[in-house]
């Protein structure tokens, strides 16, 4: 039985990737879920992501693993470069969530917008879209917005204040652009409940793209 680990952040994410799975998975593909909340909330508080934290993040993908997964894949995009290194070190498949998305998003356009609700988020989530671009040879400008108070709304318990100010970003802050990404899982759900037309661009979101990639890749395991 083929089974995917998946390293989140936060409790919130496994109901989300769980029905996801179930749309895109095979039946026969296995999910565990491990969380750590250490990762981002270190994160947060230090301003970047610290040596200690990419440790953490190395020992979580090792723990998979352990635990009998196939392929490995962490669902923050705060902690891409941890992941990148975890990659490196492992000889089973380390995914980065956002991989996908970023090459979606560079296939798109030249104008790329990257809204995020943390600043530890949006300039990860960009440097991987100018990297995907770099090693396509593509030119790209990318436009970043963050949507400041959205991330302290939602830790407070105001959905609805979160949704406004990203709403109001993906509209106002993204005017112009061939393409949006999304650097927070969380935020997709804001973009489902915006009127047709609202948003002049495309839209990718992390989730179900890394989802789908982890397939392919899982799929490629048994040939």
């Amino acid at each position: 039985m083929p089974t995917l680990g998946l390293i989140h952040n936060s409790a919130t994410l496994v109901p989300i990737f769980t029905e996801i799975a179930a749309r895109v998975m095979p039946a026969d593909v296995k999910l565990l879920h491990f969380v750590d909340e250490s990762t981002i909330k270190n994160t947060i508080a230090a301003g970047h992501l610290q040596k200690s934290t990419m440790r953490q993040v190395v020992r979580l993908v090792g723990s998979a693993f352990d635990a009998g997964c196939d392929v490995a894949m962490v669902t923050c995009s705060s902690i891409g470069k941890a992941v990148e290194m975890a990659a490196e070190l492992y000889d089973q498949p380390v995914l980065r969530v956002d991989r996908a998305m970023a090459e979606k998003a560079v296939a798109s356009g030249t104008r790329i917008g990257v809204v995020a609700t943390l600043p530890t988020t949006l300039q990860p989530t960009a440097d991987l879209v100018r990297r995907v671009a770099a090693e396509q040879g593509k030119a790209i400008e990318i436009v970043e917005h963050l949507c400041e108070g959205a991330f302290q709304a939602v830790m407070a318990g105001d959905g609805a204040k979160h949704d406004r100010i990203v709403s109001e970003g993906l509209t106002e802050g993204m005017k112009g652009v061939d393409a949006i990404v999304l650097a927070q899982a969380s935020m997709a759900r804001v973009v489902a409940s915006l009127p047709e037309g609202a948003v002049s661009a495309p839209v990718y979101a992390s989730p179900e793209l890394g989802m789908e990639h982890a397939r392919t890749v899982l799929a490629g395991l048994g040939q």
